[in-house]
């Protein structure tokens, strides 16, 4: 695949992140440039419960993989030792077991050899203690064992595919129609901000002009500014590399933390709109980047992205949802919002009629009975990833 090729894959793994069924085609194309790999996964797996489930694949046995979830992945010994490995770093058989070690093993003999695999090459996407979520590539028995060659080629994938499983993570849409990006994430819990190749804030949705209204993490004054310096110059560097096309983000951070002026943390995620069928969202605002802004360790903010979207809420009353979930009562509330009492009550009553609620307890189990993605898969089912149990 010449430099043209490889831009145009890099395209299509991004525009994934707004299309989650495109996933399928994409695995088939990286199947392609890491040069014959019969088959290619996203999926997810417990090391301790020895569970999971495949989000999107290409290749392979149908059979397999079913027979992988209802036996193998008890045997395979990459489900408990891969847990080690740093998230985005290339590992095979080789750099978990001997060799022969290896080829003795029942999920070689039994699984892998029936199906003419003879390696697999995976890269961590994200982890939790227990969890993590893998994207894989096979390799032919013909071709031998993981070859440098490969794990080349896939180091170069495994930045963009990060990038894009974490976005269409935050994202939590079974689609978005990039054409009309902004309007469909009116709604979304992360702050989404889209800006021009000079950095100027030409469009925020709900949730990101609530953020610069708050003035805690952000600010606008023509460009978009994070008040933590050191932040705000990495999400410059990344949106300079976003405006030269795709591959440019290869050696940028996947994510940028920033420190708020009230010392918590948020996580921004770049997403570039220059090339792919991210242009038509680009064009519609000359914009080149969309960036994805939310606070660390809200695991529930998918769930709060399904509430907005059921239950019609607002920006102020998702404001107050989520300073309850941060600090419980209506006058922790209040103060930590700059809101009378009153104002956060009303917010809270109109947010417990439109959910139909009666108390804060159960609107927080309401929170927590939604699960939290990693991906969607095909058929816009949620998989957890976090070891934290649902409510």
């Amino acid at each position: 695949m010449d430099a043209e090729g490889f831009s145009a894959l890099v395209a299509d793994i991004y525009d994934a992140a707004l299309d989650p069924p495109s996933w399928r085609e994409v695995l088939r194309e990286i199947c392609g440039f890491v040069r014959g790999g019969p088959s290619a996964s996203l999926f997810w797996q417990d090391a301790v419960k020895r569970t999971g489930k495949t989000y999107y694949v290409w290749g392979g046995d149908p059979r397999f993989n079913r027979l992988y979830w209802d036996k193998y992945v008890a045997l395979n010994p990459f489900t408990a030792a891969a847990g080690h490995f740093p998230v985005g770093e290339v590992y095979s058989a080789a750099d978990i077991l001997p060799l022969p070690q290896f080829l003795e093993t029942p999920f070689y003999k039994e699984w892998m050899t029936p199906q003419g695999w003879g390696d697999v090459l995976s890269a961590n996407l994200d982890k939790s203690a227990t969890s993590r979520a893998v994207f894989s590539v096979a390799r032919h028995a013909r071709d031998g064992l993981v070859d440098d060659d490969m794990r080349r080629r896939m180091r170069l994938l495994v930045p963009h595919v990060r990038r894009s499983a974490m976005i269409g993570k935050l994202i939590n849409l079974n689609k978005v129609e990039a054409a009309a990006l902004a309007d469909t994430l009116d709604g979304l819990q992360a702050g989404m901000f889209l800006v021009d190749s000079a950095g100027k804030l030409v469009h925020a949705n709900l949730a990101g002009r609530a953020m610069l209204d708050e003035g805690n993490v952000l600010h606008a004054n023509g460009k978009l500014v994070a008040f933590d310096a050191q932040g705000d110059d990495a999400l410059r560097e990344i949106l300079l590399a976003a405006g030269h096309g795709d591959a440019a983000l290869a050696e940028k951070r996947i994510s940028v933390r920033l420190v708020a002026r009230d010392g918590a943390e948020y996580v921004t995620h770049v997403l570039p709109l220059t090339t792919g069928a991210r242009r038509r969202a680009g064009q519609s605002y000359a914009a080149v980047a969309a960036i994805f802004v939310q606070r660390v360790g809200h695991d529930a903010s998918p769930a709060l992205g399904m509430l907005v979207q059921q239950f019609g809420l607002t920006a102020a009353e998702v404001r107050v949802l989520i300073a309850i979930m941060d600090h419980g009562g209506v006058a922790a509330v209040a103060a930590a919002l700059k809101l009378s009492p009153a104002t956060v009550r009303t917010h809270l009553r109109h947010v417990f009629e439109k959910t139909g609620v009666r108390r804060q307890a159960d609107l927080v189990k309401l929170m927590t009975s939604y699960p939290t993605p990693i991906l969607a898969d095909e058929t816009g089912d949620r998989v957890r990833i976090s070891s934290k149990p649902t409510g």
